[in-house]
């Protein structure tokens, strides 16, 4: 793995890797499991639904479905109005995009050198055989409701390589996604009150800031915090199939 591109190559791939692509100009990634064959499960929103923040704006920037493609997939299918865990084709998944692959066990350096989240983590991977496992588990049984900040196809992936959840009530999803960690570290480092009037200079401002992200996303990282558990995949499901029932019975006109 490099410090500065995680890029793959399609020959190179193994069952039980976890992998992602960009989308719409590096904003967000997508990420899957490989399982052999060309094939990938993955967690997704099908198009035409929005996620998320509940605005119009998702279908443009989160949608991770294959729904820009003009030639339906021979082996797909239309998957355009599919959500929850679902298997592709490697290009389907791609949709277009690069083929790169998550890091597990990285060093704290390495770690830190790749400024952006949702790229790698120092928690160490399962056996191939246990990833299998829980990617072919939930791809029958589901991995609850689809949330982009809380219950994401990066924190499937994560969770089919490692087992850990974050230890929070699971209405609010499994939790472990770089990608959102990130965000939440640079909105931490911006809004931090009394370390920016010890920096009076542009500079020293972005020296604290940049500072207090590092450490930020440091300590958020799965493989670091200690708020999580290993949770076996017939339980998560079991869990996450009682919050799914509690909030339908809980939605209007019930």
């Amino acid at each position: 793995m490099g410090v500065f591109s995680n890029k793959t190559g399609r020959e190179e791939l193994k069952p039980g890797d976890h992998i992602y692509s960009w989308r719409i100009a590096y904003i967000y990634s997508h990420h899957g499991i490989y399982v052999g064959d060309g094939m990938v499960i993955h967690f997704t929103r099908g198009a035409g639904q929005e996620i998320g923040t509940g605005t119009a704006l998702d279908q443009v920037l989160f949608s991770s479905s294959n729904s820009r493609r003009d030639v339906l997939c021979e082996a797909c299918g239309d998957q355009s109005a599919l959500d929850g865990v679902i298997k592709s084709c490697l290009d389907c998944f791609l949709d277009g995009g690069g083929l790169y692959l998550f890091g597990y066990g990285v060093s704290p350096a390495l770690f830190l050198a790749k400024a952006r989240g949702g790229t790698c983590t120092l928690a160490t991977s399962d056996p191939k055989e246990n990833v299998l496992h829980r990617a072919n588990y939930l791809l029958q049984n589901g991995f609850g409701f689809y949330r982009i900040f809380k219950n994401n196809c990066e924190d499937f992936a994560i969770y089919c390589k490692t087992g850990w959840i974050v230890k929070t009530n699971l209405s609010a999803g499994v939790g472990g996604s770089g990608q959102v960690t990130s965000l939440v570290a640079a909105a931490t480092a911006i809004i931090s009150s009394p370390l920016r009037f010890v920096a009076s200079s542009f500079a020293g401002l972005t020296v604290v800031a940049s500072g207090m992200y590092c450490v930020s996303r440091f300590m958020s990282d799965i493989g670091v915090r200690r708020d999580v558990d290993k949770v076996p995949v017939e339980r998560l499901v079991a869990l996450l199939n009682n919050v799914v029932c509690e909030e339908r019975a809980e939605a209007p006109g019930n």
